[in-house]
């Protein structure tokens, strides 16, 4: 289920998000928890200056591009900066 808060409340030495950014938090959160493809991953979502930031670990390239194209389609996002990665990473081989 995506996270639309990663650290709330925010640290002292950062500047608090703005109410834009908040509202754009919660729709791509809500679009990715309510699509079939994204609801039970690992997602943070946080938004700064209208830029989604994505975040956490996902279980196929599909449902990568499918968040990001998701957090593209909500009204006011000016980038989605997608950094998804997939279950495992690399792995070393022995």
């Amino acid at each position: 289920m995506p996270w639309p808060y990663p650290e709330f409340p925010f640290p002292d030495d950062g500047p608090e998000p703005d109410g834009a950014d908040m509202r754009l938090t919660s729709l791509v959160a809500q679009r990715l928890s309510a699509d079939w493809t994204t609801r039970r991953q690992q997602i943070t979502v946080t938004v700064q200056n209208r830029v989604v930031i994505l975040a956490g670990l996902v279980a196929d390239p599909e449902t990568r591009r499918v968040a990001a194209e998701l957090a593209w389609d909500v009204p006011g996002v000016s980038d989605v900066c997608n950094a998804l990665r997939l279950y495992g990473g690399r792995r070393s081989r022995r």
